[in-house]
């Protein structure tokens, strides 16, 4: 599939950061969420917004292209999200947690991140309707958030394409 085949798609995904503290991560995943297509960056807590020159450093232009919104209370955002039918998915291991290439997700999703060291708040992962991980097999039992957000969005990409295949490769025809 070529690039103009991905041209108009937008993958109907919410990405939240919750209190993400450094800059350089908020920059990444905003390169990222553009590359993978993704719908919204939604800022919550002490994750810093745009315009912010530790954000532009790594989102190379992409905080101007990706929609995105502040907001006080993640929690009243998942709230909201809900209502409008999006799964709420927590990036985070756990005793409940899916390995993210079993995770069949229900589009349109949300999906979590949380706090560099901290995590995601325990409110929140009780909110959530999924708790989803990332295989680790070596001695390191995390990522680095923002490489942990990328890995995510490419997936959810691949998944989204997939179910809609007949959509996006439809124009080959």
């Amino acid at each position: 599939m070529g690039a103009a085949h991905y041209e108009a798609l937008r993958v109907p995904v919410a990405i939240v950061l919750d209190n993400v503290r450094s800059m350089y991560n908020v920059g990444s995943f905003f390169r990222t969420a553009d590359g993978a297509g993704i719908e919204q960056v939604i800022l919550s807590g002490i994750t810093a917004r745009p315009p912010h020159k530790g954000i532009a450093k790594t989102a190379l232009g992409a905080e101007e292209r990706v929609s995105w919104r502040g907001v006080e209370s993640s929690w009243d955002e998942l709230q909201n999200l809900r209502t409008s039918g999006h799964e709420i998915a927590a990036i985070e291991t756990s005793n409940r947690a899916v390995d993210i290439f079993d995770w069949q997700p229900r589009f349109p999703v949300c999906v979590l991140f949380g706090h560099e060291v901290e995590g995601l708040h325990p409110r929140l992962l009780e909110a959530s309707d999924t708790h989803v991980r990332i295989p680790m097999l070596g001695l390191k039992h995390s990522l680095n958030v923002a490489s942990a957000g990328a890995i995510v969005m490419y997936e959810l990409l691949r998944k989204y394409r997939s179910l809609h295949s007949n959509q996006v490769m439809g124009r080959q025809a």
